[in-house]
């Protein structure tokens, strides 16, 4: 459906498919939306899609998306289920020529990526991944301070995430995968990265797996070398204990030309210039349905799906377009085979994130 069209109708009718333990955000977060109405849920475990049906007064359910896809007129489809399905429920909805949000991480592959990208361009529908870390209020605010030059020209970042919080209980499936931290937290990091810094191309890394209950890394340290001139580390930890264990807080630094901005442990934002040191609190807005400790990450999900809805009123492209994440996915796999072979990996953003040997 064209953007025209949109901005014609009234409240946009979209479905979720995935009723799993993040798409209760998605659904708190459609609820506070004017303008978005989710009038179908489809999950193929019946008990958790009816539980979800109850709780938030969604009577059309299903359990097959292709059923779904073909009985209800949508707008959208939000698509908040495990990676291995991505690539075929991305290009069910573009056959079906409904726009789409897709969790992260977006594919298994690249080639997958790449293929879901060219369905959606060639059906002509809108496609957003839901890359939301870069949506917290804290990470927005730091974005504007850096476009509005406020320490001037960036040459050195870090974008830090360490904690021991167990992730695992409420997502088990966490703990059997061959790739964990960087594909599953790191992705989000280096999105932030990107958002920040422009996009980089070289990635030295190394990774590490120091809880022995689970098959993939969980710890991984990251340098790029971005276009801009910026050099930053990535950082991600889930074994590092504090004191004061700040899940789920991303933590940056930044070093510019006429000063220092830093993003401090529960959100104050630090600004050091020759004029003096300003601290600003930047904690998530409180929202009736937030969490401890959830509360940026799901203040973040309502940023980005209010983003979806105005870019499907305007005609714009999200900015974590589906063409946009091929990027972010990129330094994932480049971040991979970096720690795999030991040595420094260029990445080529020039053919939107295909990556090549030295």
């Amino acid at each position: 459906m064209s953007a025209s069209t949109l901005r014609d109708r009234g409240a946009l009718n979209g479905a979720l498919i995935g009723c799993g333990f993040f798409a209760r955000n998605h659904l708190h977060a459609w609820r506070d939306i004017d303008g978005a109405n989710i009038v179908a849920l489809c999950d193929a475990d019946e008990s958790r899609l009816h539980a979800a049906g109850r709780e938030f007064g969604i009577e059309r359910l299903y359990t097959d998306a292709a059923t779904m896809l073909r009985e209800e007129r949508l707008d959208f489809v939000d698509i908040a289920t495990t990676v291995a399905s991505h690539r075929a429920l991305v290009e069910m909805a573009a056959a079906a020529g409904v726009a789409t949000i897709c969790q992260k991480p977006f594919a298994r592959t690249l080639d997958d990526a790449y293929a879901m990208v060219a369905a959606c361009d060639e059906a002509n529908v809108p496609l957003m991944v839901h890359e939301n870390f870069r949506w917290q209020s804290a990470i927005q605010a730091v974005g504007a301070a850096l476009r509005a030059g406020e320490i001037g020209k960036p040459f050195w970042g870090r974008v830090s995430f360490r904690s021991a919080f167990d992730v695992f209980s409420g997502q088990p499936y966490l703990a059997e995968g061959e790739r964990f931290i960087v594909e599953d937290l790191g992705i989000h990091i280096l999105d932030i990265a990107r958002f920040l810094f422009g996009d980089a191309t070289r990635v030295t890394a190394s990774t590490s797996r120091v809880n022995p209950t689970i098959k993939g890394e969980d710890v991984a340290t990251i340098m790029l070398r971005h276009e801009s001139g910026v050099n930053s580390i990535v950082d991600c930890s889930y074994a590092t204990r504090l004191p004061h264990d700040l899940f789920p807080q991303t933590l940056i630094e930044v070093d510019g030309s006429a000063g220092t901005l830093r993003l401090m442990a529960d959100y104050q934002l630090q600004i050091h210039t020759t004029m003096g040191t300003e601290v600003r609190d930047a904690t998530p807005p409180a929202l009736s349905w937030a969490s401890a400790p959830w509360e940026a990450i799901q203040g973040s999900v309502l940023n980005i799906q209010s983003h979806w809805i105005e870019c499907l009123r305007s005609g714009r492209e999200p900015a974590t377009s589906g063409r946009d994440n091929l990027r972010t996915l990129a330094l994932v796999e480049a971040t991979y085979l970096s720690a795999r072979e030991g040595r420094s990996v260029e990445c080529a953003t020039s053919s939107i994130g295909r990556l090549r040997d030295e």
